[in-house]
């Protein structure tokens, strides 16, 4: 297998495994819904949409563009126009420089929530 077909390999890898940690989010008081998409013109976001007993949608998410020269990684999470965490955007020149970026930003929207739904759902108390 040449070079870019390993790069590929890897990037679908990587965002499977990202978009599996993201789908697996789940709170007993919040309706978790999955979601992946294609950033045109070379760029995916992956990420899960927790709908509140209030119907506010706390969004987790992260994505990786690829551009002439970089590729550009984000993550975010967001309960309707509200910021929560937006982690900085990082460009790296290398394809696995990128998918190690996107492995940590997953991680990183990750861990903080179940504490932020919490938060969320004790403004609704």
């Amino acid at each position: 297998m040449d070079s870019e077909s390993l790069a590929a390999a890897g990037l679908l890898e990587t965002l499977s495994r990202a978009s599996a940690m993201l789908a697996d989010l789940h709170h007993p008081f919040a309706r978790s819904e999955p979601f992946s998409y294609f950033l045109p013109p070379a760029g995916a976001r992956v990420g899960a949409d927790l709908t509140l007993p209030d119907g506010r949608v706390v969004r987790f998410e992260v994505s990786i563009a690829a551009s002439r020269d970089a590729f550009h990684v984000e993550g975010s999470i967001t309960a309707e126009a509200e910021t929560l965490l937006e982690l900085p955007r990082k460009s790296v020149p290398d394809i696995r420089d990128g998918l190690a970026v996107l492995d940590d930003y997953a991680a990183e929207v990750i861990a903080p929530a179940l504490r932020l739904i919490d938060q969320q759902l004790d403004e609704i108390v």
